[in-house]
C-alpha cells in the first residue's frame, strides 16, 4: 500500500476516486428510487456533444459539457413532462441527437485532439490537482442540495402525486435532481470516461437494494458499495496494470452481482 501511495498522481487519483465513489453512490440512491437510471446512461453520452463544443472552441470542455449535459437533462424532463411522452422515449431521442452533434462536430475538426480520446475511455491515473479541486466543489454542491432537500426529494421518490398535493415544488426539485444528475455525470467523465460514468450512478443503489428496501440501510450500503468499488478497483488497476475506469465498474458489478447471490440465498426473515 505504501507503494501504491508512493506518487502524487496515485495520491490524486485515490482521492478523485474517493470522492467520486461517495459523490456517485448518494446520488444513485436518487436515481434508482426515481426510475433514473437510464437518463444516467443518455446524459453521460450526450456529454460528447458538449466536450466537442469545448474542444473546437479553446473553452474547459467540462464546462461547456456541464451546460450542454443539463441542457439536455431539462430536455428530457421536458419532453417526458408536458410532451406526454414516456420518459425512456425522451431519453432515447436526446440520446441519440446529443451523440450525433458530437460526431458531426468532431468530424468537422481540423487536426488531433487527444483529450477526445481521455474523455471517452477516461483516465483517473490522469487527474490534475484542478480537476480534483473542481470534482471537490460539484461533489460539495450536489451534495449539500441533497441533504438539504433529502426529505422533499425521498417523499417525491415515493409518491409524486401525494407530494404535489401537499403542496412541494415538485418540478422545480425534479429539473434541480437532473441538473444533480447531469454535474455528477460530467465530473466522472474524466475518471471513468463517457462509455462507464453512467455506471456509477446505477450500480451503488441497485446493488444496496438487493439486500434491504428500508431508505436508510440503503443509503449507508450504497455508499459503501461506491467507495468500496472505486478504492478496490483502482488499488486492482494500479496492481494488474488494467484500466482504472473498467476496472471500477467491474468491481461496482461484482458487489451487485454477489448481492443477487446473497438475496437469494438468505434465510427470510
Amino acid at each position: 500500500m505504501s507503494e501504491f501511495l508512493a506518487y502524487d498522481f496515485m495520491q490524486r487519483a485515490l482521492a478523485a476516486g474517493v470522492v467520486a465513489g461517495l459523490l456517485c453512490a448518494v446520488v444513485s440512491f436518487f436515481v434508482v428510487l426515481q426510475r433514473l437510471s437510464f437518463a444516467g446512461v443518455g446524459i453521460a453520452h450526450s456529454a460528447l456533444g458538449g466536450i466537442a463544443i469545448g474542444v473546437l472552441t479553446g473553452i474547459n470542455p467540462l464546462l461547456t459539457a456541464a451546460f450542454f449535459c443539463t441542457g439536455v437533462a431539462w430536455g428530457i424532463g421536458a419532453v417526458s413532462k408536458k410532451g406526454e411522452v414516456h420518459e425512456d422515449s425522451a431519453i432515447g431521442v436526446f440520446f441519440a441527437v446529443a451523440m450525433a452533434f458530437g460526431i458531426t462536430l468532431i468530424s468537422l475538426a481540423r487536426g488531433y485532439y487527444p483529450e477526445l480520446f481521455s474523455f471517452l475511455f477516461g483516465n483517473i491515473l490522469a487527474v490534475t490537482a484542478g480537476d480534483l479541486w473542481l470534482l471537490a466543489a460539484v461533489a460539495l454542491a450536489v451534495l449539500a442540495f441533497l441533504a438539504l432537500f433529502f426529505k422533499e426529494l425521498l417523499f417525491i421518490c415515493f409518491d409524486e402525486e401525494a407530494a404535489r398535493a401537499s403542496g412541494l415544488p415538485v418540478t422545480p426539485l425534479y429539473y434541480a435532481l437532473l441538473t444533480a444528475v447531469a454535474l455528477t455525470v460530467v465530473v466522472t467523465v474524466k475518471i471513468l470516461g463517457i462509455v462507464l460514468a453512467s455506471a456509477l450512478l446505477v450500480l451503488p443503489a441497485i446493488t444496496a437494494h438487493q439486500l434491504t428496501k428500508n431508505f436508510r440501510p440503503l443509503l449507508a450500503l450504497s455508499l459503501g458499495a461506491g467507495l468500496f468499488s472505486s478504492v478496490l478497483g483502482l488499488w486492482l488497476s494500479y496492481r494488474f496494470d488494467l484500466p482504472s475506469g473498467a476496472t471500477i465498474v467491474l468491481c461496482g458489478a461484482a458487489l451487485f452481482f454477489a448481492s443477487l447471490v446473497f438475496k437469494q440465498y438468505r434465510r427470510p426473515v
